[in-house]
């Protein structure tokens, strides 16, 4: 089989891991892999092709801004790349992430239309079916399901400063997405498997495949990150994060931090910016991000509890790679976040509830991380293991295949 998949980012972050991954399963079961990416990139044993350049990115961020175009801009960028795929011949086209200033999805979905390509798409998140934004649940909006106008997240990403596109945005992707055959939607979590269910990309098939992680990477370690921070004797709370915003729960940090006393815990936050590090309150240890993930395993190892509160998320591995590393979790009931939590292995609170938290903190403390552990790392080896799931994303494009030769 010969794969191409497409993305914001190869090898990088947390979709570019995923699509990594998967093209790995494809070579080792003697297909041809290929990745075409937007703006993010590291080594990748796949094949991979960038998107445009810098260039197009900037004049792409500039429609959005302007003029509320998502997704319209990098036409001649996209059309290029097109040029090559034609080399290519792709028995599938597996999208991620086609947003994030790089590809013109009307451009793409003609070709694949014209050349009758069967697509799998996996939906990190909610962008395909909205009119503008890709996460809706911190304001619980319902406009998705009948008609995106006037929007009250139109300074959020993908951000407009000026006009709200998001009605035209939302006809223009039901029309152009529904016009091809048959589309395998892929959801990575049950949560995102049911909004699917009632947008307008439900005449097409859906199914969940959760995320995966290498459990062979993110697995207790001995290691000295308490030593080092001169914190041996406090109780760890963890935040992890490949940015940092309101939205990913930083200023949930602040606030908690206000009710902890100092000699007995600390928090540490990673994948903060420099300018962030400095903002920090007392009692807050920054740290950047972090490329290598053997030494972020050992963070997670040596947390005694991970705090998630992000207030919008589809499905996010930074659960699972704390889990994996034996650290309990504690998470906000946000989209699938709790999806990858048990009793035994953590807690799910409500958005903000920051006294739920302390109260759980105190109770971790009390019993101590060792309880959980165990049950922490067997949940993540039975459930999600990447191996696991990428050989779901083979058996489907399998799937595809022998379909369409029949």
């Amino acid at each position: 089989m010969r794969i191409l998949q497409i993305d914001i980012a190869c090898n990088a972050f947390s979709t570019g891991r995923i699509v990594e991954g998967i093209g790995e399963e494809v070579l080792l079961s003697g297909g041809d892999s290929y990745v075409a990416y937007g703006r993010y990139s590291q080594p990748s044993q796949s094949l991979s092709i960038r998107i445009g350049n810098d260039l197009d990115a900037i004049f792409h961020l500039v429609l959005t801004r302007l003029f509320d175009k998502h997704g319209l801009g990098s036409r001649r960028a996209t059309k290029m790349f097109l040029n090559i795929v034609t080399m290519i011949k792709p028995d599938i086209i597996h999208l991620h992430d086609i947003h994030g200033y790089y590809l013109n999805y009307p451009v793409l979905f003609r070709f694949i239309k014209e050349h009758g390509i069967p697509v799998v798409w996996t939906h990190h998140s909610c962008w395909a079916f909205t009119g503008h934004c890709a996460h809706f649940d911190k304001i619980n909006c319902v406009k998705w399901k009948t008609l995106c106008q006037d929007c009250t997240l139109i300074r959020d990403y993908p951000a407009s400063y000026f006009i709200d596109n998001s009605k035209c945005n939302y006809l223009a992707k039901k029309s152009i997405f529904t016009s091809i055959d048959r589309i395998e939607n892929v959801a990575v979590s049950k949560w995102m498997e049911a909004l699917i269910r009632e947008s307008f990309l439900k005449i097409f098939p859906v199914r969940t495949i959760y995320n995966g992680i290498d459990t062979k990477v993110f697995m207790p370690k001995k290691n000295e990150v308490k030593k080092t921070f001169q914190i041996e004797d406090k109780f760890l709370i963890l935040g992890v994060a490949a940015k940092w915003t309101k939205e990913k729960g930083l200023y949930d940090f602040f606030k908690l931090s206000k009710y902890l006393d100092k000699k007995e815990f600390a928090i540490m936050l990673l994948g903060l910016e420099s300018a962030q590090i400095k903002e920090l309150p007392k009692g807050i240890i920054g740290i950047r991000k972090i490329d290598n993930v053997q030494k972020l395993a050992e963070y997670y190892s040596a947390a005694d509890l991970f705090l998630n509160p992000t207030w919008q998320d589809t499905f996010p591995t930074t659960n699972l790679e704390s889990l994996a590393c034996g650290t309990p979790v504690i998470t906000y009931d946000t989209g699938g976040s709790g999806e990858g939590i048990s009793k035994d292995t953590g807690f799910v609170t409500k958005k903000g509830d920051i006294q739920s938290i302390i109260d759980i903190i105190k109770n971790v403390k009390k019993t101590g991380k060792q309880c959980y552990s165990e049950a922490c790392r067997n949940r993540v080896i039975t459930l999600f293991r990447q191996e696991d799931r990428f050989k779901e994303y083979l058996s489907l494009y399998k799937e595809i295949l022998e379909t369409k030769h029949n």
